[in-house]
């Protein structure tokens, strides 16, 4: 039973997942529960070992994924209650904490605190919550890639 059920389920990711939807949810990568796409699943890409803690929020065109050819197993891990924004890319080993904001278009390619907001290419952080205070960090310029 469980080859035809792999086979279903091949299948049904092709069809579903990766042609109607243009998105790609690898088999084993592990999402915790109430997993939030407020737009679908359009564009998002998943590495096959990225760790998504529960009550997550992925905004459309958002990956999480590999950065380095020579790290391929390397992949994202994002605590619960993360909120990421549309186009976000963030690669490679990297941690999102708990309660983490990910800015559109951000490129994140280093640890992203608990309760902090991470914006910009590449990301830096510009704010961290407190509790219900919120403290304001300058934006340092931004090195090119």
């Amino acid at each position: 039973l469980r080859p035809l059920l792999l086979l279903l389920y091949a299948i049904l990711d092709i069809l579903v997942v990766k042609l109607l939807c243009g998105a790609e949810f690898p088999a084993r990568c592990r999402i915790g529960k109430g997993l939030r796409l407020p737009h679908g699943s359009n564009g998002i890409v998943l590495h096959g070992n990225a760790v998504i803690g529960d009550g997550v929020t992925l905004f459309h065109q958002v990956t999480l994924g590999m950065r380095d050819v020579e790290e391929p197993e390397a992949a994202p891990h994002v605590g619960s209650s993360v909120i990421i924004g549309a186009g976000a890319k963030i690669l490679g080993r990297v941690t999102v904490g708990r309660d983490a904001r990910i800015g559109a278009n951000a490129v994140v390619i280093g640890d992203v605190p608990s309760h902090s907001t991470a914006v910009g290419v590449p990301a830096r952080i510009s704010s961290q919550r407190d509790g219900l205070k919120v403290v304001a960090l300058p934006l340092l310029t931004t090195d090119r890639i």
